[in-house]
């Protein structure tokens, strides 16, 4: 029996509001913040970045604090939002918490994961995210059945976005095997689509749209067999598209994969043309002096998820080697233990200081290009992540007067938002130049909080 097309609504876009200008008290140009910066925008991008425009001009909107461009979650498992606080009761392991991820995930529907992702991408409009790659691997009905349409799921997931007003990349996942050839376990079926040709067939039924990027991504060397590799690589060269992959994140992943074929992960994907300029690996944690080399060598990306790999932990991965040898950087909140690019920034930092007892890898300014252009980038959204004529108006306020931030003069703003504002501190999200958090509501969910609530208790068993 095949299962029926859920109801899920198809959001409507909203329309592009007129010219508009912002003025910002303060704002992050790239080097330096600024006082009194005038942004207009029209058709959803800046037109004109002003200085010294020291109060707001007629009919101008007013965002009080420091903005910086829209912060962009690289990578994100929307249905593990389910898991916070509960998976933090006992002790165990990454492949423990593993168990507990796959009964959340056997519950969902597409109608319920729009519901559970609506709410969570609402949550990190709130914490200051215009665009979210989100990792999908969850296709089908428990059992493995097809829905009447094979992308209900992912449908899901961009109708959630676009109601809660965020840009979204889809890296639809390959996801065929539960460990280096073996078929997949009863809770994995709902995953594969059998074989990598099977899978590039019904991502591509899906079409990218206003604030919709379509992406690939390989769950893993375990997930995907050796000799499909190429597939997945090949079906985002030929569309110039963003290409994902988990790698390395565990010491137990690499060994299997050296019994299996006598490499490491990294020269695998190598060996299969999976790495380059458009493929991201995420974590990127136990890599070897080769591995990191053939990662800069191919301009590779590395999407650093500091507050998961210490929830799950992972370990600390080599992020400052990683980009001395010529990988960019970016960041995600991954399993969403929380929601807060600027944590993930700072913990960047801050691990890399316990690690080595050595402070002052990154400064300020790396760690936001990290949360903003790089990773923007490596989404495939190369026109957002900076405050300039041309770019997508997507920007985001942060307060300078809570008890996290005030105190520090203006010009230290950036080094304050970083090292010492939260998720919180975000009093404004613009996407497309539409205000779609005002003064810490949300305008589409204005009681996020509750709709988190509603959506994982449905799914409590």
């Amino acid at each position: 029996m095949t299962p029926t097309t859920p109801t899920t609504p198809t959001p409507t876009t909203p329309p592009t509001p007129p010219s508009t200008t912002y003025w910002l008290e303060h704002a992050w140009l790239g080097t330096n913040a600024e006082p009194g910066v005038a942004l207009d925008v029209a058709d959803g991008r800046i037109t004109a970045v002003r200085t010294g425009v020291d109060t707001p001009p007629p009919g101008a909107r007013v965002l009080r604090g420091f903005t910086l461009p829209g912060l962009a979650n690289a990578h994100s498992h929307a249905f593990h939002r389910a898991l916070r606080g509960t998976v933090q009761v006992g002790s165990g392991t990454f492949w423990t918490w593993r168990e507990v991820m796959y009964t959340v995930a056997q519950r969902l529907t597409p109608d319920s994961y729009f519901a559970l992702a609506r709410a969570v991408y609402a949550e990190m409009a709130l914490a200051g995210i215009t665009s979210v790659g989100e990792f999908h691997y969850l296709h089908h009905a428990p059992g493995g059945t097809p829905y009447a349409d094979p992308n209900a799921m992912g449908e899901a997931l961009i109708a959630a976005a676009g109601e809660a007003g965020i840009r979204i990349t889809l890296l639809d996942t390959a996801y065929l095997s539960s460990g280096f050839g073996a078929a997949p376990e009863p809770h994995q079926l709902r995953f594969s689509d059998g074989t990598a040709d099977a899978w590039a067939e019904r991502v591509s039924l899906l079409k990218e749209r206003d604030g919709v990027r379509i992406g690939a991504a390989v769950h893993s060397v375990r997930a995907v067999p050796a000799d499909q590799l190429s597939t997945v690589a090949g079906w985002a060269q030929g569309r110039q598209a963003p290409l994902h992959v988990h790698l390395s994140e565990q010491t137990a992943e690499n060994e299997a994969c050296l019994a299996a074929h006598g490499r490491t992960p990294t020269q695998l994907l190598a060996d299969h043309g999976v790495l380059g300029a458009r493929t991201t690996g995420v974590h990127n944690t136990h890599m070897t002096d080769a591995d990191i080399a053939l990662i800069g060598s191919t301009t590779t990306g590395t999407c650093m998820c500091p507050t998961t790999e210490r929830d799950l932990a992972d370990g600390i991965g080599p992020a400052v080697a990683l980009q001395r040898a010529g990988s960019p950087l970016s960041l995600g909140s991954d399993s969403h233990a929380v929601i807060d690019l600027l944590e993930e920034a700072r913990a960047m930092e801050l691990d890399e200081r316990l690690r080595t007892r050595t402070r002052g890898h990154w400064t300020a300014a790396a760690l936001l290009r990290a949360a903003t252009a790089d990773g923007h980038a490596a989404l495939g959204w190369q026109d957002a992540g900076v405050l300039e004529p041309g770019a997508l108006a997507d920007f985001t306020t942060i307060a300078l007067d809570s008890v996290r931030t005030a105190g520090p003069a203006p010009r230290l703003a950036a080094e304050t938002a970083v090292f010492a504002a939260s998720a919180a501190d975000v009093r404004h999200t613009v996407v497309g130049g539409r205000h779609v958090v005002r003064d810490g509501v949300h305008s589409a969910v204005p009681d996020a909080a509750q709709a988190l609530a509603d959506s994982i208790a449905a799914l409590r068993g």
